[in-house]
C-alpha cells in the first residue's frame, strides 16, 4: 500500500527559494493546537508533543483503513496584541516583542478525509493510553492564506530579522501590507540539526 505523501502531493506548498516570492496559497486542512508563550518553555513543548501524538495516532488508524499517509512537516502561525506593538515592521517584531508575548497555533497538516469524528476518537485513545491531556486542546482547523510573501530562511531563527527585512522590502516595492498572521514552516528537525543548517520557509500573508 502506498503512502500518502503531503509534502510531495503538495510540493509548491512546501518549497520556497532564497529569494522573495509572491504566491497565491489554497486551503488546506491542519490539526492544530493553540497557546502562547516562548517556544524553548516546557508548556509549548508539551503542546508540539500532544500534537505530534494526535497526528500519530490518526494516522495509525487510517492506515487501518488503507489510507495511511505521512506526517508532513510542522508548522507554525505566531501573532502579537498589535495594539501594544503598534507600528511594528516586520523585521522588528523578533527583537521588539517578548517571546513570552507571542501568541501561536502550531499545526500538521491533515490529508483532506481526516475528520472530527476520527480526531475525538484519536483524542480518547490518547488521554487513556498515554495519559496526555492536552490532547482534548488540539482541534481540525481549516487555512486558506491566499496572497502570500515567501521567502526561505536558512540559519539559526535568530537570524530570522534578516530574511524578514528583504521580504519587508520585497512588500514596500510592490505596495503590499500585512494581512494576517507570520507563518513559519519548519522543513528541518531542529532537535537533530545544527542551527546553521535550519532550513524554514517564513511566510507573510499581505494584500
Amino acid at each position: 500500500m502506498e503512502k500518502l505523501d503531503l509534502t510531495k502531493q503538495h510540493k509548491a506548498y512546501y518549497s520556497a527559494t532564497s529569494q522573495p516570492q509572491l504566491l497565491d496559497i489554497p486551503a488546506a486542512h491542519f490539526l492544530a493546537i493553540r497557546g502562547k508563550g516562548d517556544p524553548s518553555g516546557k508548556p509549548y513543548l508539551d503542546r508540539i508533543q500532544a500534537l505530534y501524538a494526535t497526528a500519530y495516532t490518526i494516522k495509525f488508524m487510517n492506515k487501518a483503513l488503507s489510507k495511511d499517509f505521512v506526517v508532513p512537516k510542522l508548522e507554525g502561525l505566531w501573532n502579537f496584541d498589535e495594539e501594544k506593538y503598534a507600528g511594528l515592521p516586520i523585521h522588528e517584531t523578533p527583537l521588539t516583542v517578548p517571546r513570552s508575548e507571542w501568541n501561536y497555533r502550531m499545526l500538521i497538516r491533515m490529508p483532506d478525509y481526516v475528520t472530527s469524528e476520527q480526531l475525538a476518537v484519536a483524542v480518547q485513545q490518547i488521554i487513556s493510553k498515554k495519559q496526555i491531556r492536552l490532547a482534548a486542546d488540539v482541534e481540525l482547523y481549516q487555512m486558506h492564506e491566499g496572497k502570500v510573501v515567501q521567502m526561505l530562511h536558512t540559519g539559526p531563527f535568530a537570524n530570522e530579522p534578516e530574511t524578514l527585512q528583504i521580504m519587508m522590502d520585497f512588500m514596500l516595492a510592490r505596495g503590499l501590507k500585512k494581512n494576517g498572521d507570520h507563518h513559519e514552516i519548519y522543513l528541518s528537525d531542529f532537535n537533530k540539526t545544527a542551527p546553521e543548517k535550519l532550513k524554514t520557509i517564513l511566510r507573510e500573508p499581505v494584500k
